[in-house]
């Protein structure tokens, strides 16, 4: 079983893989014949990447999303698609919850108030006046394995929490319009893409705060960035539509508090994604069904 990889991905469980290639760049400048198995993190794998790797039968994705994998195409050709799930809820439900209290109580911009001896001004400044999360409503959008970690964090908060999902809930725009947080939890689909549309950016209430730690085009993002311009809401943006590509606008933003996609990243999570991603590897060089297969 010949393996190909994007990178080595941290943790014990790597070392049981046989021998791996690193690429030393995505997509290959010329075709890989005689490669069984690609595994890869938020690279896009689709028809044109595929062409390279003619003999592949096995994506190995890490990570719980895999909406950079064409899984019909890879279908088409016989190949099969696992992810990694599971393993990481609850890192995303703690990043999630960072950024909000980070955006709430104006925590980024306290620190470059310190960093920058302006506290020698006065420390009663309006600009650093936060909003109690005890008492507030917590929105969530999707309400799968990670909106639930975050609602069970948010209720300790004391935060009255509602969802929005296709099966029960409030409808969405009733939440933007309620909500003081809301927090998406969705995965990026067809259905999902630009799903927090301009005219539904509209409805949050002003002083009102977006957190997305899900994928950057669940946002029309140009939308966003002109609401974040005008000061009427805040946000903590944990990924962006064109990573890592960010909109420059948002880079001098006191009201916007910007990670760069690292909602899973703790080393306990990191390792247990690998050695899941590593049994789907295993699993399929012995011929067994494979625990983590995507039929989307």
């Amino acid at each position: 079983m010949r393996i190909v990889a994007t990178q080595q991905f941290p943790g014990p469980a790597w070392d049981e893989l046989p021998e791996v290639e690193l690429l030393e760049g995505w997509p290959p400048p010329e075709p890989l014949p005689g490669v069984d198995v690609l595994v890869a993190a938020v690279v896009p794998v689709g028809p044109e990447e595929l062409d390279l790797l003619p003999d592949l039968r096995l994506v190995g994705n890490y990570g719980v999303g895999y909406d950079t994998v064409d899984v019909a195409a890879c279908r088409e050709r016989g190949i099969v698609v696992t992810n990694t799930p599971g393993v990481l809820d609850a890192a995303v439900a703690d990043l999630t919850l960072a950024l909000i209290l980070a955006c709430r109580r104006h925590l980024v911009e306290s620190d470059r108030f310190v960093r920058e001896l302006r506290w020698r001004d006065g420390w009663a400044r309006p600009e650093l006046l936060g909003r109690d999360l005890a008492d507030s409503t917590l929105g969530l959008v999707g309400m799968g394995r990670i909106g639930t970690e975050v609602a069970r964090r948010a209720e300790a908060f004391g935060m009255r929490v509602v969802h929005h999902r296709r099966s029960d809930g409030l409808a969405l725009e009733e939440l933007l319009g309620t909500a003081d947080v809301v927090s998406l939890h969705v995965p990026l689909t067809t259905e999902t893409r630009g799903l927090i549309s301009r005219e539904r950016l509209a409805l949050l209430a002003d002083g009102a705060t977006l957190v997305n730690t899900a994928r950057g085009a669940i946002v029309d993002e140009d939308a966003l960035v002109d609401e974040l311009v005008s000061g009427r809401i805040s946000a903590g943006l944990d990924v962006f539509a064109n990573e890592p590509h960010v909109p420059e606008r948002l880079l001098g933003l006191p009201n916007v508090v910007l990670a760069p996609h690292v909602a899973s990243a703790t080393v306990e999570t990191r390792a247990a994604m690998t050695r899941v991603l590593v049994d789907n590897v295993l699993a399929f060089g012995r011929g067994e069904s494979l625990p983590n297969e995507v039929f989307a």
